[in-house]
């Protein structure tokens, strides 16, 4: 496996990076061991304190974060700064809620006095992927540095550089060696780690196959995982939503990241009066998003993150129209060597269409038309996946009741979609287990130790 910077704006490889080996994964371990041993003795206001400084960090290195991120994988600056943002609350939610979260809860139990204390359990394997080289790692390691949990990093092999400068910015704030170790490992060394009796769990966020793989090793080897993987999210307006909220949303809840986001709407379910409206509006909006450099502030969609989701997302398209779809809206390819798609509408999808249930992890709108409420949300629900989901109504009570009714693990009411650190994010069926953020992303790893005195 070859760690590289790639910038995807002029395919000029910028960085490689040597690979480690299996005796720094044993030193990675060592360390993060007896880390381990020394925090379950600490109390947790002193790791919230340190994680404050590590947030106060994460703040005064916003620009280089951002521009570590925009070289590795291509998305705009300034979506970059605002995920630098985002993942500084979410580690500074952890320090101030940190004690809070980790409290005794005490059990009511007819034959004595109960209660269950939550510690620690071990070093974390976690395997992060690209889309979000910052947040993705934030929401794993925040929660469990208050834990006491140690992390060993295997990032993206494409983003390198932002995966070693935000371990370097944990240690700058004074973290203890140990407490986020970055690897540049492939995937044998992985196994190897999770199979290691000093590992208690792996979480990881990526495709279906690297689940699989992840999961069937950490399932062998019986320690517990959380999985985050893809998704085929379904925007469905309701016959009383308010079009000026839809015109508003719809376009950049597929076109944010360049579409290559989890949890980015993909599937657009309109009711047929409203359907030939729809197409007009995202057709209009792609029409104006201007596709180009990353690093201006003008620039609406970024490139893909590599050549490989560009020449995979194109075989998907390809695929598509073979199979009876209709290329509604597109353009020209972008000159350059850089790795662009331009924003696509796809329409006619039928069920036995190759990609009917495939995610499309890029500027690509798929749009159905329904005849009804209870016909949306069928089509919402004949998915293998089961991450997010937006509903668009102006009666929020509707919303709520349609919401209930579909298969996932989040609904997003009148909003493209959303991750705050007090939100849990997850999803169901082939979209992964587990939850991670707010103080379900806390519990993932944690001993919840009964402590019993039964009554004489």
């Amino acid at each position: 496996m070859t760690y590289k910077t790639t910038y995807p704006y002029t395919g000029e490889v910028l960085q490689e990076y040597a690979n480690a080996t299996a005796e720094d994964l044993e030193k990675a371990l060592t360390t993060g061991h007896a880390l381990y041993k020394t925090w379950r003795g600490t109390p947790v206001s002193e790791r919230a304190a340190i994680l404050q400084k590590i947030a106060d960090t994460i703040v005064a290195h916003k620009e280089e974060l951002a521009k570590a991120m925009t070289y590795d994988m291509g998305k705009l600056l300034t979506e970059a700064e605002g995920e630098v943002d985002l993942c500084a609350n979410i580690v500074s939610y952890y320090a101030q809620k940190g004690e809070e979260f980790m409290a005794d809860t005490p059990l009511e139990s007819p034959a004595g006095n109960a209660h269950y204390v939550k510690q620690s359990t071990g070093v974390i394997v976690a395997v992060e992927p690209w889309n979000f080289p910052l947040y993705q790692v934030v929401r794993v390691f925040a929660p469990n540095f208050i834990v006491g949990n140690p992390i060993i990093l295997k990032h993206a092999s494409i983003c390198p550089k932002s995966a070693q400068l935000f371990a370097d910015l944990v240690i700058e704030a004074g973290a203890p060696e140990g407490a986020l170790t970055n690897l540049f490992i492939d995937y044998d060394l992985v196994a190897k780690a999770i199979h290691d009796p000093r590992v208690a769990g792996v979480c990881l966020t990526g495709s279906e196959r690297g689940g699989a793989a992840v999961a069937k090793e950490a399932g062998e080897a019986l320690k517990k995982s959380t999985l985050e993987l893809g998704g085929n999210d379904a925007f469905i307006i309701l016959d009383d939503a308010d079009w000026d909220e839809v015109k508003a949303v719809a376009p950049g809840a597929r076109l944010y990241n360049a579409g290559q986001v989890c949890t980015s709407s993909k599937r657009f379910i309109v009711l047929a009066d409203k359907y030939d409206e729809f197409i007009d509006i995202l057709k209009d909006a792609f029409s104006k998003a201007k596709v180009g450099d990353p690093m201006d502030p003008t620039t609406d969609v970024a490139p893909l993150s590599s050549k490989s989701a560009q020449e995979k997302l194109q075989k998907q398209v390809d695929t598509a129209v073979a199979g009876g779809a209709t290329l509604v809206y597109s353009q020209d390819p972008v000159d350059g060597d850089g790795f662009f798609f331009q924003p696509t509408i796809l329409t006619d999808i039928t069920k036995d269409n190759p990609i009917y249930n495939q995610e499309m992890f890029g500027p690509v709108a798929s749009v159905y038309k329904v005849n009804s409420e209870e016909e949306a949300i069928a089509l919402a629900n004949d998915s293998s996946y089961g991450l997010g989901n937006t509903i668009f109504s102006s009666d929020i009570d509707h919303a709520q009741r349609v919401a209930e009714q579909i298969e996932t693990g989040m609904s997003f009411i009148n909003s493209g979609w959303a991750s705050l650190p007090e939100l849990p994010f997850g999803g169901v069926k082939n979209s992964g287990y587990g939850r991670e953020l707010s103080e379900l992303g806390l519990n993932a790893f944690v001993n919840e130790h009964l402590i019993f005195e039964p009554t004489k």
